[in-house]
Formats: structure tokens, C-alpha cells, sequence
């Protein structure tokens, strides 16, 4: 997080949708094979993409949403979960809690929960400071996932 990350363009961004589907097609399999947490670690990789195309933003979003739902013992995936995706995590939580979605909020809680006791406020602050240049130009206030 922070530092200055070179954006992908959006004529490339039809490349990062396939990339995003085969990650989609790996995530269904795992939690086919009711290995959840290896979904949320394939879920994250590579997460955010970057670019500023929010048809990969959103895309990239409903993959990490679905591995965080399928999530069912939270205590037990952060026993696994490795701490490299903390920061990650914390981002696609937040962006979970402004769904409004009653199911989708109730799970991200819960692991914020966890994570926060794992990974302490520092985690937080940097999802809350981690700002690029589109937000600041665009006038968004919210972490870019």
C-alpha cells in the first residue's frame, strides 16, 4: 500500500476481465472443494487491480465478495490466512460494509472483528490513509477496491 502505482489503461482493460474470470473459475473450484480460505487467498491476489476502469473494479469485487462470503470460521482463517493479505482484506471489508447489504455487512463485521484483533489498528489506518490519484482528483473519500 502506498507509493505511487502505475493505473492500467482502459483498452487493456478487457485483459484484466479474462484474468479476473479465470480467477473466478479457480475460486468456484476451491469452494466446490470447501477450501474457503484458499479462495479468499486466490480472491486477493493480484487485488486491487490496477486500473481505473470500474468494470474491473466491480468484477474483481464479486470475486472477492463470494470467497469472503463462503468464509465460515473466522477464528479458522486466520490461523491459515497469511498476514501479506491483511491490509487487502481490510480494503474489500470496507468496501462489503458500503453495500448496504444486510448479509454481506453482518460478514464483513465479523471479520473485521477478527481482523482487527489479529492485525491491530494500524491495518485500519492504512486502508483510511491509502489514497491515489484518481481519488484525489475525483473527489472520492473511500479507499479504491
Amino acid at each position: 500500500m502506498g507509493g505511487k502505482e502505475e493505473y492500467v489503461e482502459a483498452d487493456n482493460a478487457e485483459a484484466i476481465i479474462t484474468r479476473i474470470e479465470h480467477k473466478s473459475r479457480k475460486i468456484e473450484s476451491l469452494l466446490k472443494q470447501f477450501k474457503s480460505v484458499e479462495a479468499l487467498k486466490t480472491a486477493l491476489e493480484g487485488s486491487p487491480p490496477n486500473t481505473r476502469d470500474e468494470r474491473c473494479k466491480s468484477a474483481n469485487w464479486i470475486v472477492v465478495h463470494r470467497a469472503i462470503m463462503a468464509i465460515k470460521d473466522v477464528d479458522g482463517m486466520f490461523s491459515t490466512l497469511d498476514p501479506e493479505y491483511y491490509d487487502i482484506l481490510m480494503k474489500y471489508l470496507y468496501r462489503g460494509l458500503s453495500t448496504g447489504d444486510r448479509t454481506t455487512c453482518d460478514q464483513c463485521l465479523r471479520i473485521h472483528e477478527k481482523l482487527t484483533e489479529k492485525a491491530g489498528l494500524g491495518c485500519i489506518l492504512r486502508v483510511l490513509a491509502d489514497t491515489c490519484e484518481y481519488c484525489l482528483t475525483s473527489s472520492l473519500t473511500a479507499p479504491c477496491v
